[in-house]
Parts: structure tokens; sequence; C-alpha cells
């Protein structure tokens, strides 16, 4: 099975291929690439939720883009040059709602929840749902989640989609308000969510934690050790990722 992984950035990126520890080929798409390893194709797709839709969406819509003496053996046989994907998972790093998640842990969503897609009212937020219309929750396939939470030691929980990333316990508390239970925050796992969905793919996120959800504190922030555990884990839940049939999920 083919996999999509999309991130925001590139070092992201490269965290994750730094996982697979084997050759890297690379697949220009229109405005993007594809970094190829094995059956991983691994995309930044750029901060926000709506860059994360749009390249993912793009990217399903290209299938899995055969690259090199592959497309050229594709052409010759007349077999196709892409493949679809069987699963789309959104990674990267993101802020937690400590200590319940600490500094360098991993998550990987039970649930990716738009946290600030809705209406502010005179009685407070209401979400897009709450308005008739949309939706700001996806569910991840279960089985899929325990899996790579027993594979990773990764914490399962909510992870909210945010298009403004929180800097003040104020704000912070309010969100674990309105979603208890949350364990982080990150800014495109709703978007990647959304693109996959109309797609009719499967969707996982997976989280490493580089700093705490409030106050903006860049001195305690830990990005190399959180873009080191997102390579241990995609180290570790590759061989999950990449057997996993979405019958599992039907049957448990």
């Amino acid at each position: 099975m083919r996999v999509l992984v999309v991130t925001a950035v590139p070092v992201e990126r490269d965290a994750v291929t730094r996982a697979f520890g084997g050759p890297e080929e690379r697949v220009a798409l229109p405005g993007a690439e594809l970094h190829r390893c094995g059956a991983f194709d691994v995309l930044a797709g750029g901060a926000g939720p709506a860059a994360a839709a749009a390249a993912t969406a793009f990217a399903l819509a290209s299938g899995a883009p055969a690259s090199g003496a592959s497309a050229s053996r594709a052409s010759a046989s007349g077999a196709p040059a892409s493949a679809p994907y069987g699963l789309v998972v959104s990674a990267g790093i993101g802020g937690a709602f400590t200590p319940v998640t600490p500094l360098g842990s991993l998550i990987v969503a039970d649930g990716i929840v738009a946290a600030d897609l809705g209406a502010e009212t005179a009685d407070g937020f209401l979400p897009v749902t709450a308005l008739g219309f949309g939706r700001d929750r996806f569910t991840p396939p279960p089985a899929l989640v325990r899996a790579v939470a027993a594979a990773t030691g990764a914490a399962a929980g909510p992870v909210l989609t945010v298009s403004t990333v929180t800097g003040s316990a104020e704000r912070a508390g309010a969100l674990l308000a309105a979603h208890p239970g949350a364990l982080a925050e990150a800014m495109e796992g709703f978007g990647v969510a959304e693109a996959a969905a109309r797609a009719g793919v499967p969707v996982l996120e997976v989280r490493a934690v580089s700093n705490a959800v409030g106050p903006r504190d860049r001195d305690a922030w830990r990005i190399g050790d959180a873009l080191a555990a997102l390579t241990a884990a995609f180290g570790k839940a590759a061989p999950v990722l990449e057997g996993w049939n979405s019958h599992e999920d039907l049957e448990g």
C-alpha cells in the first residue's frame, strides 16, 4: 500500500524521510515535490489548514506518480504511471497541553478537530456544526490509531487544528474547556483530513511535541528533540502503516 505523508515545512518532511534510511527519489509535481522512500511519499504542503488541504488534494488527485525509470517502464508497458494512495498521514511537530503530554513525546490523534472553525457570539464560540453546516471533526481508523500508538509509545487523544497558534494561558484554557481531553494543537491536520475524506482515503495524524500550548516562550521550545522524536516514530510505525488494511477497522 502506498502512503502519502503531508508535513507543513521541509524540515519536518526531512525528519520523516530520515526514518526510512534508504535511497530517496524526488518526484516533481506542479508547485511541489514529493520525496519518495519505498512505499512512502512525503510532501511539505505548507503551513496552515488551507495550504495543507490544497497540497493534499492535489497530491491525491495525481495519485502516486511514477518517477524516473518507473515512469518509463510504465509508459512502455502501457500500464498506468500512477497508483492510488491507501492512507494519508498528517505529520509534524506541535504544541501540547502539558504536563499530560511532555516535550519530546509523541501523539497520535484519535480525533482531528477544527478548534476555531465557527462563529463568535455573545454567548461564546459556536463550532461550525452548531451553525448547521460543515463538520469540525474527523475520526482516524481506531485500530490503526491503537497499532501506531503501541508501536511508537505515543499517547492517543484529540489533536486540535487552529489557524492561529495559541499564545496565552487564557486561550489555552478556553481551548481545553471547549475540547476536554485534547492533547495537542497544530495547524494542518484538519485540512489534510478534509482533503483525504473527499478523496475517500483514510487519514491519520502524528505529532511530536516541541512546546507547551500557551505563552510563547521560544527559549523553552525543543524543536530539535521533537524532530528527532518524529524520525523515531516513523521508523517504528512504518511497518504498521505500510501493512495496514482498512478491513481491520471494519472488523475491530
